[in-house]
C-alpha cells in the first residue's frame, strides 16, 4: 500500500489515502495524470514529490528511481542553517518505483467533492455549546 497525499490548492486542504497505485510506477515528478487511477475521476493531478520506506525524499533534479548520495546546498532533503554550507546526503531519484512509500500530488484541474469521492468523512463545523438559560425565578412576597 502506498500513501497518497492529495493537496487541493483551491480549498487549501490536504487529504491522505492508502491505495495500491501500480499505474503510477515509472512516472516522474512534475508529470500530470488522470485522477481516475486513484479514484478521483474528472480530476487531473500532478506528482510533486514523495519519500521512500526509510524516509529519504525524492528530488526532481536527480534522475532515475534509485537512492543516490549528492552534495546538497539546500532544498528537498537538506536545509542549511547558514548560507553557503553544503552537505552530502542520500536522496531518491525523481522516478516512482516500488520502494516509494508516499507520493505527494496536487490537483491541477477538476471540479467536485474530493472527500466524498475518496470516502473520507468531512468534518462538520462544531457548534459552540450554549449554556442553558434558566428561567428567572419569581420572588415571593
Amino acid at each position: 500500500m502506498t500513501k497518497i497525499v492529495i493537496n487541493d490548492p483551491k480549498e487549501k486542504k490536504s487529504y491522505q489515502v492508502e491505495k495500491e497505485a501500480p499505474s503510477l510506477i515509472g512516472m516522474n515528478i512534475g508529470q500530470n495524470f488522470d485522477g481516475s487511477m486513484i479514484g478521483l475521476g474528472g480530476f487531473t493531478l500532478q506528482i510533486r514529490g514523495g519519500s521512500d520506506k526509510e524516509g529519504f525524499p525524492m528530488r526532481s533534479d536527480v534522475k532515475g528511481p534509485g537512492r543516490k548520495k549528492f552534495l546538497l546546498k539546500g532544498g528537498s532533503g537538506y536545509n542549511p542553517k547558514k548560507k553557503g554550507i553544503k552537505r552530502r546526503k542520500y536522496v531518491r531519484g525523481n522516478q516512482i518505483s516500488d520502494a516509494i512509500e508516499q507520493i505527494n500530488v496536487k490537483v491541477v484541474e477538476g471540479e467536485g467533492d474530493i472527500p466524498l469521492m475518496l470516502g473520507i468523512k468531512k468534518e462538520e463545523p462544531k457548534e459552540e455549546a450554549k449554556p442553558e438559560e434558566k428561567p428567572a425565578e419569581e420572588k415571593k412576597d
